[in-house]
């Protein structure tokens, strides 16, 4: 709850209030807890009190429950008694400024990026690359840009590649080797990304993250739900494209420095999946961004089960938490359980590791950043419940509020410009239509001369012809004429050498 006298969120009670320094919430922060610990109460509670002060937020929604923030909420036993037990009188239920964005655009806008956006090292771990077909996906993105080639969508991808795989000789000498099986590799990930719903993902008008940063009329941040429960069932999707969205706001915003508040508020859930068999060289990355945002004046909020889901170069980056409840079944679980324990401040009034697995739905072990960025002596308490509803929104009200978005009609519409697909099919074309001209001509020379062949073998059959051609009787007459005058010759020769005839 935001107190806007005191410019700070109240979050929970426990032997005081609890309340967040708004100046130090881009030093980011942790919710952490069992299923059913009450991790989204939390989530909600601070999502609405960032949409109070003025901040933009976005949140990943898995289950569809953050989806009755449109809506506002209803009292409940549970709710009257923490309203009571915590003093929260006079409490008041409110709904919130909420657009909804889905990447299959079934349950909200489209959520699209390119090719080119995404770029090849997010995309080579999306496609489940090694490092060698990493290695021939960055060739692929540098022959395109030198090329003038866009990479917008998969078929573009798919084009290049085939293109780079083709000229493989060609490119050897500037950028190395280019197998066939690396070739062969990225287009069969190409075809299951495909499969699973990836075509999409990438493509044309591509989200603007600018429309994210928006308040309604009465300047309240507005709530950015993207729907995930189908895309959750393609989890290195998921987590790919929250960790390309982080990467573009870090990109996109300028330089903040330290604010009295945040820009604007980022909330991931399902956060360990962002790590899940993730290169060296990524974490590397998400460690750095994570680092650098806070400049940028974004509050990022990482939502898991265990502290120990995320690397601890990215959690020693994570000044504010808030530890639900944890189960300690296995000797692994509990190695875990006083690793949490130990991130804490110790407060002499209770053992940590003891209220850990002993908190009740609802509460949680709270640690956050005072003005001077120092975190507190860690506290048990109660969250404070959300003013908006906790029941997932009916369709007919999602449907209105998409009806009623100021963004409605401008990703809807998918659109298919001129790129490297088109370019690549257009050169083939053309040298099909080269080669075909060339094997024309050919054939036409081979033609000419088989004429010419065929004539000059028709005159020597003619001729021959002519000679055979002779009837019986000039034969007759011919051989006759032939003896006699052999006859006649020898007369002569007799006559002149005085041979008596």
């Amino acid at each position: 709850m935001y107190l806007p006298e005191t410019n700070k969120i109240w979050l929970a009670t426990g032997e005081t209030a609890i309340y967040l320094e708004p100046s130090m919430a881009n030093r980011h922060g942790l919710i952490a807890g069992a299923t059913g610990t009450g991790k989204t109460v939390t989530l909600k509670v601070l999502a609405e009190s960032f949409s109070d002060m003025g901040v933009p937020v976005f949140l990943a929604d898995i289950k569809g429950d953050l989806t009755g923030m449109c809506n506002v909420g209803k009292e409940t036993k549970h709710i009257r008694r923490s309203i009571d037990s915590m003093g929260l009188e006079p409490f008041t239920y409110d709904a919130y400024p909420v657009r909804f964005f889905d990447v299959y655009g079934k349950q909200g806008h489209p959520v699209r990026t390119t090719v080119s956006d995404m770029g090849p090292e997010l995309l080579g771990r999306l496609l489940g690359l090694n490092e060698t077909q990493s290695g021939v996906l960055r060739i692929i993105f540098r022959v395109a840009d030198e090329k003038g080639l866009l990479l917008l969508d998969l078929k573009d991808l798919r084009s290049m590649t085939q293109y780079v795989g083709d000229n493989a000789a060609e490119f050897k000498l500037t950028y190395g080797n280019v197998s066939s099986q690396s070739i062969g590799a990225i287009q069969r990930a190409l075809l299951r990304l495909e499969d699973e719903g990836g075509d999409l993902f990438f493509g044309e008008p591509a989200l603007e993250l600018a429309d994210w940063v928006d308040w309604d009329e009465e300047g309240r941040g507005v709530m950015n739900i993207l729907e995930c429960s189908e895309l959750f069932l393609h989890p290195l999707l998921y987590a790919t494209f929250l960790m390309w969205m982080l990467t573009e706001l870090y990109a996109l915003l300028p330089e903040a420095g330290d604010l009295d508040k945040p820009k604007l508020a980022f909330f991931f859930d399902e956060a360990h999946l962002l790590f899940r068999d993730a290169p060296k060289a990524l974490v590397q990355e998400v460690e750095q961004v994570v680092r650098l945002i806070r400049s940028k004046g974004v509050s990022v909020w990482f939502i898991t089960q265990k502290p120990n889901d995320i690397p601890d170069s990215v959690l020693s980056q994570i000044g504010n938490r808030v530890q639900h409840g944890l189960r300690a079944y296995t000797p692994a679980d509990q190695t875990h359980l006083r690793a949490a324990a130990k991130s804490f401040r110790v407060n002499p009034n209770f053992d940590t590791e003891e209220a850990l697995q002993s908190l009740g739905t609802g509460e949680a072990l709270v640690s956050l950043l005072d003005k001077k960025g120092i975190p507190s002596i860690v506290q048990r308490a109660n969250i404070l419940p959300p003013r908006s509803s906790m029941d997932m929104a009916p369709q007919q009200d999602i449907d209105e509020v998409i009806r009623r978005s100021p963004l409605r009609g401008k990703y809807e519409t998918t659109e298919d410009r001129w790129s490297a697909y088109e370019e690549l099919n257009d050169l083939r074309e053309q040298e099909q239509e080269r080669l075909a001209a060339e094997e024309k001509e050919k054939l036409a020379e081979k033609q000419a001369k088989q004429k010419e062949k065929e004539q000059a073998a028709r005159k020597k059959t003619t001729t021959s012809s002519r000679r055979a051609s002779q009837s019986p009787m000039k034969k007759v007459v011919n051989s006759a004429a032939n003896t006699v005058g052999r006859e006649i010759g020898k007369k002569i020769v007799r006559g002149l050498f005085g041979i008596k005839l």
